[in-house]
């Protein structure tokens, strides 16, 4: 799950969302959540590049969005149903949104 702001969304009195604790705690006890972690400030990234063999740094995000990654958390899920369910219950995704992309299976190319 890629936690992620949305600068577009202005919550109103009726829209806080549960704590984070909660949910993490929530999760890590039904085995759901692996890991996870807040990022630090988009502004406080570094894009590295190779072009031409040579390796280019840009300080601060270089992707085009105005939504910024704000942290990450790992979730085991039976299926992408039971991964809404979860995600849906997250607190940013009461004020932010909640990307969620599976892995490339081990043995996938």
């Amino acid at each position: 799950m890629l936690v992620c702001t949305d600068p577009d969304h202005q919550p109103g009195p009726d829209d806080a969302g549960p704590d984070v604790e909660d949910w993490v705690a929530e999760m890590d006890g039904k085995g759901v959540r692996l890991m996870g972690s807040r990022t630090r400030p988009a502004s406080d990234a570094t894009t590295v590049r190779v072009r031409d063999r040579r390796v280019l740094l840009t300080d601060g995000p270089y992707a085009e969005t105005k939504d910024q990654i704000a942290g990450f958390d790992i979730i085991e899920c039976a299926d992408l149903d039971q991964a809404v369910e979860v995600a849906s219950r997250h607190p940013m995704a009461w004020a932010g949104k909640i990307e969620l992309r599976p892995f490339w299976a081990d043995d996938e190319d």
